[in-house]
């Protein structure tokens, strides 16, 4: 708890605007908690879990678990969805729920449109009673003298174009800016998050390759871009990387706004479609932003690892295995 007190007694005197929304190195593969568009997408009920353990070994440092289900509707004109993730950081707890519907039109036999809305809350929870603090000389912080809890409804929407070699998406999951305050934080606010994602595959037969991106722009805060390749061996398995940047806008008294862009994360990856039906993911990410924990500095590991199952396979249209 010691790390949350220290970053809290920064962001008293500095504000540090960065990315709020959950992180994920294998988006490629649970576009779905990026993009309420891709609902109905992959043309049969998909269910994708996968739990993210950032900075493993570090004490309070995030954990991400999501759960997401979609199926196309009316003969694969439409798509819903269903997104449930909880999202832990040292004394935060997020839980949210979001349902989503995609309404899909077909361009072109193998090419398809699809425009997206999500609606649902998020449960932001935060146990600063179990916060170890030291008395002073008028006793206990204020600030960690109550817990805090809101309920923070939300919508938001994108869009989402692809075919059988590629795709193109642009979302915002959330459209409000609500107002977070407690004693601990009085000028919190959620903040817009615009995502753009794009990915194709080359090659064709045992030996395809698969590059994709995604690039993250916050609202006061700047762009994020994650660059991925992915090889794929027989249809079977795939082994990749990605390369992360970071910017971090950094507001102080004494200087104007800077931004600063860094190499946030090296990320190795592995999936193994075991199945027609049945895929497994794991990612390892090397951190390159010069976070320390017990004196060590650099690679602090993360770890993430994605679950998928899908539904209806007897359909001989269903290409196998799906890329996008």
């Amino acid at each position: 708890m010691a790390i949350l007190i220290l970053l809290a007694t920064i962001a008293s005197s500095i504000k540090i605007q960065a990315q709020q929304e959950k992180m994920f190195s294998q988006y490629m593969f649970n576009m779905l908690a990026l993009n309420p568009a891709y609902a109905g997408n992959r043309d049969v009920l998909s269910a994708t879990a996968l739990y993210r353990n950032q900075w493993g070994g570090v004490p309070g440092a995030p954990k991400t678990m999501t759960f997401t289900i979609d199926a196309p509707l009316n003969s694969e004109k439409a798509g819903l969805g269903l997104q449930i993730y909880n999202d832990q950081i040292g004394i935060f707890n997020e839980t949210g729920v979001f349902a989503s519907y995609s309404f899909r039109v077909k361009l072109s036999e193998r090419t398809t449109l699809s425009l997206g809305l999500q609606g649902g809350a998020i449960n932001l929870n935060a146990n600063y009673l179990s916060v170890q603090t030291t008395p002073g000389q008028y006793g206990t912080d204020v600030a960690f003298a109550d817990n805090f809890s809101k309920i923070l409804p939300n919508f938001g929407g994108g869009f989402f174009l692809s075919n059988d070699r590629g795709y193109f998406g642009v979302s915002m999951p959330n459209v409000l800016k609500n107002k977070v305050t407690s004693s601990f934080s009085e000028d919190a606010t959620q903040q817009r998050h615009v995502y753009s994602m794009a990915g194709f595959v080359l090659g064709s037969g045992a030996f395809k390759v698969k590059p994709s991106m995604l690039a993250k722009y916050v609202t006061g805060f700047g762009v994020g871009l994650d660059g991925n390749v992915n090889f794929w061996f027989n249809d079977r398995i795939a082994i990749g990387g990605s390369y992360r940047w970071n910017q971090t806008r950094i507001i102080g008294d004494q200087q104007s706004n800077r931004a600063i862009v860094s190499g946030d994360a090296i990320v190795a990856m592995l999936e193994l479609q075991l199945t027609p039906q049945f895929r497994l993911g794991y990612a390892y990410d090397w951190t390159l932003n010069g976070f320390s924990h017990n004196g060590k500095i650099g690679n602090i590991p993360s770890h993430e690892f994605m679950l998928r199952y899908e539904f209806g396979f007897s359909k001989s249209k269903i290409l196998t295995p799906r890329y996008f």
